[in-house]
């Protein structure tokens, strides 16, 4: 038989077969990057050591990353996305008012389950705060969906109030958060108290 050149199925199944293997690969290497990237944080994110935990040489991790700023932002968005699966499993099924879920937000994001993902926020901050503008970015983008993860959790009585609530949340977190990594997570949990 003579098939049209994109007809003949048993190339086409190969070739779906063939995408899908390597989005697969490259998920599995994103893994691999966002687990160490979370342990061992940015300053060990340069490509020799990307490629070492990811099992491959530093070529063909760029293969599958065009360059080391497509990749790192793939990871950070990879991470990005387990912390919001974590904090979802945290999260009451209703919108909350703003000091509950505060409190419960706090609980979780001062955890030393979660502590990793916050420390590695601490540095993107850092890098933003030194004016690097991919890490300006990157923490705007996290910063710009947390506001809108909070807006879908809190509980308030229009969308303008929902949306204060939101950034006082925000505030609220990010200076806890800063408060634990200088030592003083006792004066973090402090401003819990007697609040809602």
């Amino acid at each position: 038989r003579i098939y049209a050149k994109d007809s003949r199925p048993t190339c086409l199944g190969r070739r779906d077969f063939r995408v899908k293997k390597a989005e697969q690969r490259r998920l599995d290497i994103l893994n691999g990057l966002a687990d160490h990237v979370l342990a061992k944080g940015l300053p060990a994110s340069s490509v020799r050591p990307l490629a070492e935990a990811a099992g491959i040489s530093d070529r063909m991790l760029l293969y599958y990353f065009h360059d080391k700023s497509e990749l790192i932002a793939a990871t950070l968005q990879l991470l990005s996305s387990r912390l919001v699966a974590l904090l979802d499993t945290h999260t009451a099924p209703q919108p909350m008012p703003l000091d509950a879920l505060r409190r419960r937000l706090a609980a979780v994001l001062l955890s030393n389950e979660v502590w990793p993902y916050m420390q590695l926020w601490l540095e993107i901050v850092a890098l933003s705060a030194r004016g690097d503008p991919f890490y300006r970015e990157v923490g705007g983008g996290i910063a710009r969906a947390f506001l809108e993860w909070g807006k879908a959790q809190l509980q308030s009585s229009t969308a303008t109030a929902r949306a204060a609530d939101a950034a006082r949340l925000l505030v609220a977190i990010e200076g806890m958060v800063l408060l634990k990594s200088v030592g003083l997570e006792d004066v973090a949990k402090a401003s819990l108290r007697g609040s809602g």
